[in-house]
């Protein structure tokens, strides 16, 4: 399954950028948060009238499995998305909405992704870059400038800038957040369908404790990051046990490939960044 499967539309409207006046508005059950900085953040994007803004931000950074896909949004000038909010704060129902809504009040939105392959191959951090850049260059439209929540700016030939805690100040990059969200959620979904043992369409490849379980019973997919600590510890812990001529792990499930139990030439691959990341959903919902 692939990003083309989510059924993303284009969104490409023309406009002069004259009057840009969206804005983030608070919706009944989303929490605000005071972040420093935000005055200047503010002040910072009333310089920007008059100019396409891209947000940029992505989701399944932290995830044990499946790509990280990251959005870029240029928002519709005085568009007002009620309850635009990070999407970490926001429910599956409330992301689903707001995710329809700015399909409808953007004037472009583009979508990359970088699989697990790319993230064992490089590292969590490049492959993030990699997928940000592309959804930069999915973009129907061209920015004047592109904001991305973190510190971490992707390589572009258009002026960028970082914002941290962007995605709860700029809205563009919430928009961004919630797109990114969505679609890597749905990806995942159709993953699970081949997949079955291990959940997916549960915790979205997080390392929640039924999502370790499973790994420790059936050992890692094709899809799993073996570059990330607790998927290579238990590809470790396998390979031992074959040395010592011990029982392997169980058979997956009936209707998981069978090729989930077979060891995958990414499991040579050092571990690099991703050691950190084995968190569970909960600790980082992205």
């Amino acid at each position: 399954m692939s990003i083309d499967d989510v059924g993303l539309p284009i969104v490409n409207r023309e406009s002069s950028i004259e009057n840009p006046g969206s804005f983030i508005v608070e919706g009944p059950d989303i929490p605000r948060k005071r972040h420093p900085g935000a005055r200047a953040v503010r002040a910072y994007l009333r310089t920007l009238r008059g100019r396409a803004v891209a947000g940029v931000d992505e989701a399944g950074r932290g995830a044990l499995a499946g790509p990280v896909v990251a959005a870029a949004v240029i928002l519709k000038p005085g568009a007002r998305l009620r309850g635009l909010a990070d999407s970490k704060v926001l429910t599956p129902a409330a992301r689903e909405r707001l995710y329809g809504r700015i399909q409808a009040q953007a004037l472009a939105v583009g979508v990359g992704s970088a699989d697990a392959a790319a993230v064992d191959a490089a590292n969590i951090l490049q492959a993030t870059l990699m997928a940000m850049s592309r959804a930069v260059g999915a973009l129907c439209q061209r920015a004047d400038i592109v904001l991305v929540d973190g510190t971490i700016a992707p390589p572009l030939a258009i002026a960028c800038r970082t914002i941290p805690h962007g995605d709860a100040l700029v809205p563009a990059i919430a928009a961004a957040s919630i797109v990114a969200k969505v679609t890597r959620d749905r990806l995942m979904a159709g993953l699970a369908g081949q997949f079955p043992a291990y959940g997916f369409d549960r915790h979205k490849g997080y390392g929640t404790a039924d999502h370790q379980a499973a790994l420790q019973r059936y050992g890692p997919s094709p899809i799993h990051r073996f570059s990330f600590a607790p998927v290579r510890a238990v590809v470790d812990a396998r390979d031992r046990r074959a040395q010592l001529g011990l029982p392997g792990i169980a058979a997956p499930e009936a209707g998981a490939p069978l090729e989930s139990n077979v060891q995958s030439p990414r499991s040579n691959v050092p571990v690099g960044e991703g050691v950190e990341a084995g968190r569970s959903a909960e600790d980082n919902p992205a």
